[in-house]
């Protein structure tokens, strides 16, 4: 690819507001100490303990971007990545349908391939990698279901004899149903004793699934496994008792439930307003645990407990990004004006874009910057004069944004 169509695909991702690879690459992040954080956690992820990031920020504020950035940074490390935007297809409340759509993003520079299929696929069966990955998933520690041990012995032994009973076994690794008479019959066949099989809810399976993930990736040489969520903010459209399970899911995350034991790092992205507009604005703080408590089941006092850590967390551990100083505007700038006449093939002259105000937000100096030069060059007598408009976060309950949790 020449630098020219390069510039032009960067330049068009930032006119879209879209945090394309070309973008991140040519703008860097600008967060230095979310960034130092990040790496911070990866490391103490890679020796062995869980790691968490949650960052908050303004629409416009450069979320995505970061994000995008973050992952760069994993990739060349040599770590998997998958991106998890929460959407409607993605209800964050929805261990299942998370895991499923972090297991196809899951990337690894350099593989085409979702990175577990690539991992199962690169994993000398005869090593010491595949060899600790059996004892831990047979282990009573990894509390895994006998259908990950069960399924991972059986891969070993057809992975080159019967590759189409292989590749059920990677579906059902990265989110597929399996089904138990069929493997029972299998696992007699090469002479392993019946395995006990027991029924297990698609959420506990969901989540031993993303350990047993993690732990595969490993074995196959990636140092980690991040998953980066985007617009977790969503949530707030949900119903009480969706926001409830979501806020609940939150805490599993930030405190490295969902990934104990194996090398798993999570960073989510949200609004910075969210805790004003919905959990004290809402009053999400008293009336979601007052109303679950009141149903006087267990389940619904433990989900009370796990949903307030939820809320606090969104209060007390969120960073927020930094709003773009005079010096790093003045890079950016430079930057663009730059990339702006490569891509165009021309000499941009000086714009005068946004006026620096505290509340002025990067993505809109970007587009500003961008739209003026668009119409000086149509037109090289105009001289143009932007505006912005403040467009208010919706946080209304949206019953169309309710999805039936997988069965």
């Amino acid at each position: 690819m020449t630098a020219d169509v390069m510039a032009r695909r960067a330049i068009e991702a930032l006119r879209a507001g879209v945090p394309s690879r070309d973008a991140v690459a040519a703008l860097g992040s600008g967060q230095s100490a979310i960034e130092d954080r990040f790496e911070a956690m990866c490391g103490s992820v890679t020796s062995g303990a869980a790691g968490s990031m949650l960052i908050g920020g303004g629409f416009g504020t450069g979320k995505s971007h970061l994000l995008e950035h973050l992952a760069r940074l994993a990739l060349n490390a040599g770590w998997t990545v998958s991106r998890v935007v929460v959407s409607k297809e993605t209800p964050f409340h929805d261990p299942a349908k998370v895991f499923r759509a972090a297991a196809d993003s899951a990337l690894r520079a350099g593989q085409a391939r979702p990175a577990i299929i690539e991992a199962a696929a690169g994993l000398d069966l005869d090593g010491r990698s595949y060899a600790e990955l059996l004892r831990w998933a047979s282990s009573s520690g990894s509390e895994l279901n006998e259908r990950f041990p069960a399924t991972l012995s059986l891969f070993a032994s057809l992975r080159e004899r019967d590759p189409s009973y292989a590749e059920v076994i990677l579906r059902f690794w990265s989110g597929d149903p399996i089904a138990i008479p069929e493997l029972r019959k299998r696992m007699r066949e090469i002479g392993e004793q019946r395995p006990a099989l027991p029924s297990i809810a698609a959420a506990e399976l969901a989540r031993q699934r993303l350990r047993f993930a993690a732990r595969l990736l490993a074995a196959a040489g990636s140092p980690g496994w991040l998953v980066l969520f985007d617009e977790v903010e969503l949530i707030g459209r949900y119903s009480l008792l969706q926001r409830a399970k979501s806020y609940a899911e939150l805490a599993r995350w930030m405190r490295g439930e969902n990934g104990r034991g194996v090398p798993l790092a999570t960073v989510l992205a949200m609004t910075d307003d969210y805790e004003a507009a919905v959990i004290t604005g809402r009053n999400d703080r008293h009336v979601v645990p007052e109303k679950l408590r009141a149903k006087g089941t267990p389940e619904s006092a433990e989900l009370a407990t796990a949903a307030e850590l939820g809320m606090r967390i969104i209060d007390r551990e969120t960073y927020l990004l930094t709003p773009p100083d005079d010096t790093e505007l003045k890079q950016v700038y430079a930057r663009l004006r730059d990339l702006h006449g490569q891509a165009f093939g021309w000499q941009p002259p000086e714009v005068t874009g946004l006026e620096r105000l505290g509340a002025t937000r990067m993505r809109q100096y970007v587009r500003a910057w961008i739209n003026e030069w668009d119409l000086v060059r149509l037109d090289p007598g105009y001289r143009p004069e932007t505006e912005t408009i403040e467009v208010a976060s919706d946080y209304r309950e949206n019953p169309d944004l309710e999805s039936t949790e997988t069965d």
